[in-house]
């Protein structure tokens, strides 16, 4: 066992709903336990610039075009950050020893490496007095992987914490529904090089696609419980059409960005039925997603664990059981997680791997071409 550090996570996804902060003590290894989490929402005013300047941003020539603009806005996003870590440390009884900074998502191209994340690593150092690790997947992308997922090896961890105490077995299935949904397939840390064994997939809209219909149709940010969805009637023929369009560009060794898609084929449907529609096109690609694990025999396991904002949506985990004949979606505080949290903790746990120059992506998960280290160190004060 390595030396065990306090981390704290930073964590905004791309449903932009705000910050998700988790200290946590760990090896980076096999020793995890969790200490706190708090949440801390953006303001209406900060999310629109994002929306705003995130839909400018299509090509990675864009990201010089707006240059001036994204650094205002780093800033910006930057200083919530400051915020958010420094009222958490001051509640938290623990001494953090370095921080975990994922930033802002707003541009992801794999094929022409890169991966934009808004969130200065230098000012977040700088103004909490701490060790920062951010830009975690550049590395990744430059050693031939996909930039994402990142998570799976925490996704191993906790699922080994799991079992110990609920005695699942082996392989644990982890399906995260954020702004993109991917599935982990996890395995004993016990096995012999385990860390190959475990597998990972960006799979499809995981979030993004509803709450950008909500948005575009309504004063809500999201279809909460999946009530709008549940109150509409998904239109077959939209339905078919976009999954065979998609089904052309399918491809689970490739990372996946909210830009893959759009609600474009929604066109002129009304608030529900357009919800209903998007809710079952998003919940096809999911179930795409679990069978190509269980057909590739990676799992033949059809328990999986669910985390993410988006296992709160009724409507989507039915409509995604509606599509087998036998499979259960736990939500993973059945096994007594938060799944607001996942990705937080990840962060703070990468950010400890970083540190003690452990690797934080491998083949089976994004794809690179050997383990890769991941996440610039920097210690500005």
């Amino acid at each position: 066992m390595g030396k065990i550090c306090t981390a704290l996570g930073l964590m905004s996804g791309t449903s932009l709903d705000g910050v998700d902060v988790s200290v946590i003590e760990s090896d980076g290894d096999t020793e995890y336990s969790s200490i706190l989490d708090r949440y801390f929402e953006y303001d209406n005013k900060l999310v629109k610039k994002i929306l705003n300047l995130r839909d400018k941003i299509s090509t990675s020539n864009d990201l010089n075009l707006y240059l001036n603009e994204l650094k205002t806005l780093e800033k910006e996003i930057t200083l919530f950050h400051v915020k958010a870590a420094k009222e958490t440390m001051a509640i938290s009884k623990s001494s953090v020893d370095i921080i975990g900074f994922h930033g802002q998502t707003i541009f992801h191209d794999s094929k022409k490496k890169l991966s934009k994340q808004l969130g200065d690593g230098n000012l977040l150092s700088q103004l909490t007095r701490k060790k920062v690790v951010y830009n975690f997947r550049q590395n990744d992308l430059e050693n031939g992987g996909q930039g994402a997922p990142l998570a799976p090896i925490f996704h191993n961890v906790i699922s080994n914490k799991i079992n110990k105490k609920f005695n699942l077995g082996f392989p644990i299935n982890i399906l995260n529904i954020g702004g993109i949904a991917n599935i982990t397939t996890t395995v004993d840390e016990k096995d012999l090089g385990y860390i190959d064994k475990i597998y990972a997939y960006d799979i499809g809209p995981g979030n993004c696609l509803i709450d950008e219909w909500i948005r575009k149709n309504s004063k809500e940010k999201y279809d909460k419980d999946g009530l709008l969805a549940r109150s509409g009637k998904t239109d077959k023929l939209i339905l078919n059409q976009a999954i065979e369009n998609f089904a052309v560009n399918s491809n689970y060794e490739k990372s996946l960005d909210i830009k893959d898609f759009d609600i474009f084929f929604a066109k002129g449907l009304t608030l529900e039925n357009g919800a209903s529609t998007i809710t079952d096109f998003t919940a096809k690609l999911i179930t795409d997603g679990i069978n190509y694990v269980h057909n590739m025999g990676q799992s033949e396991n059809y328990r999986w664990l669910v985390c993410g904002g988006g296992r709160k949506n009724k409507y989507l985990l039915e409509s995604i059981k509606n599509n087998f004949k036998k499979l259960y979606l736990d939500p993973i505080e059945k096994y007594g997680m938060d799944g607001d949290f996942i990705e937080s903790k990840a962060f703070a746990f990468l950010a400890i791997r970083s540190l003690e120059k452990m690797p934080i992506s491998f083949p089976n998960t994004t794809r690179c071409k050997k383990s890769s280290t991941g996440g610039v160190i920097v210690e500005n004060f």
